[in-house]
This record gives C-alpha cells, structure tokens and sequence, in this order.
C-alpha cells in the first residue's frame, strides 16, 4: 500500500449511538484500505434526508454519512493505475463490495449479485470522518479549480441525482420543468435545469425554501399551502402544465397533486420516498396522460457525464458550512425537526 507519511491512527468520527440514541463524536481507528481502495482525507461531508433514514433504521452504532469530498492519501495496490494519484481532488459515490460489472450493478450496486455490497453511512461507516475508505470505481478526480472543495460535498447525492432526475426527462430548452419540494435537492435541481435552458416552476408550502429557489434561478413559484389556485395558475402560466415535474420531497400529499400541473403526455418524475405508496389513477396510464420515471444517484458509470455537467456550467449547491464535526449533533436535530432551508456541511482541518 503506497502511504503519505505521518498518518495518524486514530481519528474523530460522527456517530449515531443507537444506545443514547443521539449524534456523538467518538475517536475510532483510521481505516485501511482494502482491495480496490482509496484512503481519503475527508475535506467536507453534507448532512441529507436519507441520512435521517439511516438514524432512524440502524441496530448498529454507524459513522454517518455518504455526501462528500476529500483527497486521496493512500492507495490499495489494486487501486494503483486507475487514472488516480496520490493527492488527487476526488468526489465519490457511496457503496463498497459490490462487483461493479454484473446486471445487478448496472441498474444500481444494491443489487449487485454478489451479495456483499454495503452501503456507506448506512449498512458501513460513511464520511462524517476525518479518513474514510472509497472504492476506486466509484471515485471521480476533480478540477479544484473549477470546484469549492467545502460545498461541493453535496454534488455527490443531491446534485448527481438532480442532474440525473432532469436528464432522464428527456426534456428540450424551453420546456416548462416543476420542481416540487424547493429544499436543497430542489434548489440545486432548479441550477441545473436552467443550465439546460428549461423554464422552471418552483413549488413548496415554505415561503424561506421559495425565496431560495427563486434566487437559484426559478422562474415562478408558487405556495401549495398557501395558494388554493396554484393549480390553475400554473396550468395558465405554462399553457396547459409542465413537460415534467420531479418530487424531491417526501411529501404523499406533494405526489397527490402532482399529476394536475403536467401536461398532456408530460412526466411524473420519482425521487422523494414517503411512506404511503404511490397511487395513481391505472386509466391515467393505460391512457399515457402522464408517464413515470425515476432515478437516483444511479451507477458510476453515469456519473461522469454529471460531473463534466457540473464543472462546466459552474453548478454548485447552497449549503450551509458549519464548520467541524462538533457541529453535526445540531444539523441532525435541526433536520429531523424540519428547519433546515439549505443543506448543511461540515468542513474538515
């Protein structure tokens, strides 16, 4: 294993402690990396909904988080000649000991055939640490210069499932996209969709997370709590409704609605997971009123064609730095209570 001189053995990670059942930052060992790994410096890692999901499902004591970026320190020697070097500015998807190559992974690494993927800051510790371990498939080097290395963390979830989530709409420049749910996967949605010179319709019932997403570049917005006539107002303003419009919150009342603001023929796109079950009208389909589709962070193999996106087009999301690790206990508790407007990061020395 090729090493920087002087790493440390130990380090400070952000755990959730399933026995007090609270955020805590605990001194672990530094990781090694194995076969097809990284060790990274963490520089940043962001906190994300999906996160609270893992606090909320966990039996185990687990190093938090899977959004984030850093530079490479050390090398598996299988990991060598892959287009990495020591020192390499390097964002990175989150799953380990997956194959990579079989059908399960081309559709996404969960369900990889071998049955040894692990997903980190879920099933394996994550990036709320000062080291943490990457897989060389699923590492992309970065132009520093091009990238802010503390907010960029957010690019390697919400962003690379933003970009994808618009992509895949198949969408032309001028056509109208909603974006519901103007959080910060919304917000950075709305730059991206922008970038590929769509007309963006901004909905949510938080007047703060309008404002933001109006600034990013929204070209309406509309308060669904608020506005009784929002529907109406957008089907006017849009000539008939959207071409597309994604739901990046899990809100089931948010999918509801959804389907009134898109046009004949448009697309329903899926990303937020609330709790209830999808339901739609069968007519509504059979009839391709509207059409469904959904996508995620996705495979590597995908990512590169976000990231190219991303440093060409300048996109990067709001994020709110809080500084160290000491900061992640409140950004948990502000999230699972609701009152994150942006996403929020913490920034390693």
């Amino acid at each position: 294993m090729t090493v920087v001189a002087n790493l440390p053995s130990s380090m400070k990670a952000g755990q959730w402690d399933v026995d007090q059942q609270k955020v805590v930052i605990n001194n672990v060992s530094v990781p090694e990396p194995g076969p097809n790994e990284f060790l990274v410096k963490m520089r940043s890692a962001s906190l994300c909904h999906s996160d609270i999901m893992a606090i909320n499902d966990n039996k185990e004591t687990v190093t938090l988080g899977h959004e984030g970026l850093g530079h490479i320190v050390s090398m598996h020697p299988s990991a060598r000649d892959k287009g990495f070097q020591i020192g390499d500015a390097v964002g990175f998807l989150y799953i380990l000991g997956c194959c990579f190559e079989c059908n399960g992974c081309m559709i996404h690494n969960l369900f990889c055939e071998t049955g040894k993927q692990k997903l980190q800051g879920f099933t394996t510790d994550g990036f709320f640490s000062e080291y943490a371990v990457v897989d060389y498939h699923n590492a992309a080097k970065l132009n520093e210069k091009l990238w802010n290395m503390d907010a960029g963390c957010a690019i390697f979830c919400a962003g690379i499932t933003a970009f994808h989530s618009i992509d895949s709409c198949e969408l032309q420049p001028g056509d109208w996209f909603g974006v519901i749910g103007c959080g910060g996967l919304g917000q950075v949605a709305t730059q991206y969709a922008k970038a590929m010179g769509l007309r963006v319709i901004g909905i949510d019932i938080q007047d703060g997370n309008l404002e933001e997403t109006r600034k990013q570049g929204a070209d309406a917005v509309f308060n669904s709590k608020d506005n009784p006539n929002y529907i109406e107002e957008i089907q006017k303003l849009t000539g008939g409704g959207v071409a597309a419009v994604a739901v990046y919150t899990n809100s089931h009342r948010a999918y509801q609605a959804a389907p009134s603001i898109i046009k004949l023929g448009g697309t329903l796109m899926v990303i937020g997971i609330p709790k209830e079950q999808l339901t739609v009208s069968y007519m509504d389909i059979v009839m391709k009123r509207f059409k469904i589709k959904s996508d995620n962070t996705s495979i590597p193999q995908r990512m590169g064609k976000a990231v190219e996106f991303t440093e060409k087009h300048g996109i990067m999301p709001v994020v709110d730095v809080r500084g160290g690790l000491e900061a992640l206990p409140e950004m948990v508790l502000e999230m699972q209570e609701g009152r994150n407007r942006t996403r929020t990061a913490v920034v390693f020395s």
